[in-house]
């Protein structure tokens, strides 16, 4: 008799479907054969699904049964086809009916005692159902309360392999969940312990910051040793914007598949913010590994990736970032096959002027040698910074800013003002007919529309250009940064203040 089952594999952060057959009533040993390119993990489920077959009041197949998972030429990896494997088992030996059994898309672990567990890529797996058009999915309660966030398909929650023969029998033992039963449903703001408003002074750098984030430019912060580059960095993820829902399904889709459980799953639909340590490798910041997968940019997608100490990390991991922050994605090739991640990441760094940090330092004095400054930026290499809209220096805090009591503008007030920014670009993206995009990303073709400027704009900026030489990836990122600012006053047109104050913000260009 034979059976079939609809699961899923991941590969990079999509699923593909996998379609579990069983054909029982063979000749031979009573045994059961497990072929289609199964790893070590799917093999072992033999073993866990006939313990829990057992503990779910049903027998081990007294016939030859084979068990093939297809198409034969992918390779199937993880716990997740225990619960279909059992499913389709069980209907093949003709000990349940269940003749909707290929109306769901099927995933689950099996414990020994037949309880379901967790299992990565729900929300992709929920996904792909939707797009081939099944009725639902049948997933373990965790990942399916990311997979009920999807609209217009049923996601339903089991506990063990008896609750899914019961369900897959009567179709009522079991309720849809609904969004609003998720987690991830309201939005959560980051802790509020951190606020812009314990920040003394630093009225230049808190507008870059503000700037930045309005329009998600990227940001590398300079200056001394105990300047408070750091506390202010630590403080953006009180003045992001509410992300959109298609945004947020990207973020928690890559957490999924990537097996975190995160600081998502109490927080809510955030954005996230990763700050990766400087002995980081290539292949941490970039992802891969044997089975290609997210690392550090990707789990960034859609938020921030602050990079403390930026000379410190390795040049070689630095060097892989220049790709993706141009593309939004990155493909990784391995043996095991090629994958495209989603990376479109606001990058933030910091780092000090030179080796001891007190270049330029009013109190006190410079101990490095030119050669030593010059051998200390040459680790961020040129092509990289050129990439980076905004360069803010920050001087030393003095000691009247740190004994004033008063307190500084608060984060809600910085993000009130963020959020107003981030509606008029959409608002301008709707006007357009394009997808979504903060000013960080302007398509080349929308440029001359977007970011135009009159003649005396435009002579300002030519002898700007000239001065300080700078690339045409330069010219473009001036004018988007100098958009943002124009959207953060209410301005229709980019006036001269607005490129000024853009221009000021190429410091490292004007000190080279």
């Amino acid at each position: 008799m034979l059976s079939t089952s609809l699961s899923a594999t991941l590969c990079g952060v999509s699923a593909i479907m996998v379609t579990v057959e069983a054909n029982s009533g063979e000749k031979g040993d009573p045994r059961c054969v497990l072929v289609g390119l199964p790893d070590a993990t799917v093999k072992e489920s033999m073993d866990r699904v006939f313990s829990s077959i057992g503990n779910a009041g049903f027998s081990k197949p007294r016939t030859h049964v084979t068990i093939n998972l297809a198409p034969g030429d992918i390779r199937k990896e993880g716990a997740a086809f225990d619960l279909p494997i059992a499913l389709t088992l069980l209907a093949a030996t003709g000990q349940i009916e269940c003749t909707e059994l290929d109306d769901f898309l099927i995933a689950g672990e099996l414990a020994l005692s037949g309880e379901v567990r967790k299992v990565r890529g729900g929300l992709a797996m929920a996904i792909l159902a939707k797009e081939i058009g099944k009725k639902g999915v049948i997933l373990p309660r965790a990942a399916a309360m990311e997979a009920c966030l999807i609209d217009g398909l049923a996601v339903y929650p089991v506990e063990s392999l008896a609750q899914a023969i019961a369900f897959l029998n009567d179709h009522t033992s079991l309720s849809a969940l609904s969004p609003e039963e998720s987690p991830f449903f309201e939005y959560a703001m980051h802790s509020q312990l951190d606020d812009f408003a314990d920040v003394k002074g630093q009225y230049g750098l808190r507008r870059a910051l503000e700037v930045s984030v309005a329009g998600a430019h990227n940001l590398l912060i300079i200056g001394p040793p105990g300047a408070g580059k750091s506390m202010v960095a630590k403080r953006i993820p009180s003045i992001l914007p509410k992300p959109e829902l298609e945004e947020f399904l990207e973020i928690l889709n890559i957490y999924s598949v990537e097996g975190s459980d995160l600081l998502l799953h109490s927080k809510g639909m955030v954005r996230p913010v990763r700050t990766p340590h400087h002995t980081i490798s290539d292949v941490g910041l970039l992802g891969g590994g044997s089975i290609p997968g997210p690392g550090e940019i990707s789990l960034a997608h859609n938020g921030i990736l602050f990079l403390d100490e930026l000379p410190e990390f390795k040049r070689s991991a630095l060097e892989v970032l220049r790709q993706p922050m141009e593309d939004g994605q990155v493909t990784i090739s391995r043996s095991a096959g090629k994958v495209t991640l989603p990376c479109k990441f606001m990058l933030v760094a910091a780092m000090n002027p030179c080796p001891c940090g007190y270049l330029g330092d009013a109190k006190n004095t410079c101990r490095c040698s030119m050669p030593q400054i010059q051998k200390y930026r040459s680790r961020i290499s040129g092509p990289l910074m050129d990439r980076i809209d905004i360069h803010v220096e920050t001087p030393a805090v003095k000691i009247e800013e740190l004994q004033d009591e008063r307190k500084g503008e608060d984060s809600s007030s910085i993000r009130k003002r963020v959020e107003t920014c981030r509606d008029f670009q959409k608002q301008r993206c709707q006007k357009l007919g394009v997808e979504f995009y903060t000013n960080s990303i302007i398509p080349p073709k929308l440029m001359e529309e977007v970011c135009s400027i009159g003649l005396s704009e435009k002579k300002l900026l030519k002898n700007a250009i000239n001065k300080l030489s700078l690339s045409a990836r330069a010219y473009g990122k001036i004018l988007k940064v100098a958009r943002t600012i124009a959207d953060l006053e209410s301005s229709s047109s980019i006036l001269e203040n607005h490129l000024l104050e853009a221009i000021q913000y190429r410091s490292l260009d004007r000190n080279i």
